[in-house]
């Protein structure tokens, strides 16, 4: 069976995590099927990558979000809320985060 969990690859004390496809019977790091985002859990807010397509794909074919891969996809930017800053190509804040 198939998961979408987070593997870390952060040095100690400095977490940073892929959310990968990965076999439910290897171990957290082991070899992955597919890398389809990243999450970074020291930023303020906390930057979350994710590649929903292939996400979406992998669920057809599957595989089972763990639960905080899953809470990662509920709060994400697709759940309809705003990027976490947003900056204009002049360097001003838009309207959205200015408050």
């Amino acid at each position: 069976m198939l998961m979408i969990r987070l593997a870390r690859v952060g040095a100690r004390k400095q977490p940073y995590y892929r959310v990968v496809v990965i076999e439910k019977d290897r171990a957290r790091n082991g070899r992955s099927v597919e890398v389809v985002g990243t999450y970074n859990p020291r930023t303020t807010p906390a930057s979350v990558d994710l590649k929903l397509e292939r996400i979406e794909y992998w669920k057809g074919k599957g595989a089972q979000p763990s639960d905080r891969v899953a809470k990662l996809l509920r709060s994400g930017p697709a759940a309809g809320q705003p990027a976490a800053s947003t900056t204009s190509a002049s360097g001003n804040q838009d309207a959205t985060t200015a408050a």
